[in-house]
């Protein structure tokens, strides 16, 4: 068993929902992507973020956004210290290696957009100073529906930055048997252990970018992406941002399935998740619950119509 499987593995064993889900958040982790988690309240969106997060034994905060959540309660702020007569910086949590933003999308936008440097530039401009954040450094975000009441959907430019959106659904009678005879997910959470080290992680992550990727498939890929900047149903398609994120994810993709070079199946397997998310539809799904639905079913068309190489 590899080091990704395990870690893979370890995750699985406190969230009890679908494995695929479990490896897109391995994915992201190793592409050095942020994650996006939505779903219905309850479906476990907060137990897989924990649950990545202790596997590799990295400091995970977790900050509750809500209507009244201000930027200094994300990034920090400076304090006068009468003793010294200075104003001294105390870091929020946005310093942390992996920042669990719970209910991302109740925060207003101001207080949303103070992650918007951190997510791009992995560094936070406070008082004319520049400071970086640690590495890894990884958001994972969680969020209900837009259509949900006191929600503040996240823009264009914020989606952009999560390398990967993905929803848990239900899960099957089976594993949610399992849950209640566990006595719930807080107990698998607690005996869980980590499977990585820091170096081990930044280990998998030089490894993703090793993974060999064919002229020819970066040909497919690049072919997806400018179908989606084709006129077309889409009103935007998707960004050079989104574009390395496919790669970064292929790649990421591969090394968890135990190859050390990237296929056409790694890249449909991830395109939805990244992709799907970056685009817009000119006509959006105003049904409750159905968020995103067109997006997603115009990254399927693409991908049934663009030819896969052999």
């Amino acid at each position: 068993m590899t080091s990704a499987t395990r870690l893979v593995a370890a995750v699985r064993s406190a969230f009890r929902g679908p494995e695929s889900v479990v490896e897109d958040a391995v994915v992201c982790l190793l592409s050095r992507g942020h994650l996006l988690i939505e779903d219905v309240p309850g479906v476990g969106k907060t137990t897989l973020a924990l649950a990545l997060g202790k596997s590799v034994g990295l400091v995970v905060h977790r900050l509750q956004f809500t209507p009244d959540t201000l930027p200094s309660d994300i990034v920090g702020l400076s304090v006068y210290n009468q003793k010294t007569q200075a104003f001294e910086f105390h870091p929020g949590p946005v310093f942390s290696p992996i920042l669990l933003a719970d209910e991302i999308n109740r925060a207003t936008p101001k207080a949303q957009a103070a992650l918007l440097e951190a997510m791009n530039d992995r560094s936070v401009s406070v008082d004319g100073r520049t400071l970086p954040l640690p590495e890894p450094f990884l958001v994972l975000a969680t969020q209900n529906p837009v259509e949900y009441l006191g929600t503040y959907p996240l823009p264009e430019s914020q989606l952009d930055r999560f390398l990967m959106r993905i929803s848990l659904g239900y899960p099957e009678p089976d594993e949610e048997r399992r849950l209640l005879r566990s006595g719930g997910a807080e107990k698998a959470l607690g005996a869980l252990v980590p499977v990585l080290d820091l170096d081990g992680l930044l280990g998998l992550q030089r490894e993703v970018e090793a993974v060999t990727v064919a002229e020819k498939l970066l040909d497919y890929m690049m072919a997806i992406v400018a179908a989606t900047r084709r006129p077309s149903d889409l009103l935007l398609g998707v960004s050079p941002r989104g574009a390395q994120g496919l790669y970064r994810a292929a790649q990421a993709r591969a090394l968890v399935a135990g190859r050390s070079f990237a296929t056409p199946d790694d890249v449909k397997r991830m395109a939805l998740q990244v992709l799907a998310h970056r685009v817009l539809s000119a006509n959006p799904s105003r049904e409750r619950g159905a968020a995103g639905e067109r997006e997603r079913s115009s990254i399927r068309k693409i991908l049934d119509e663009v030819k896969v190489p052999l």
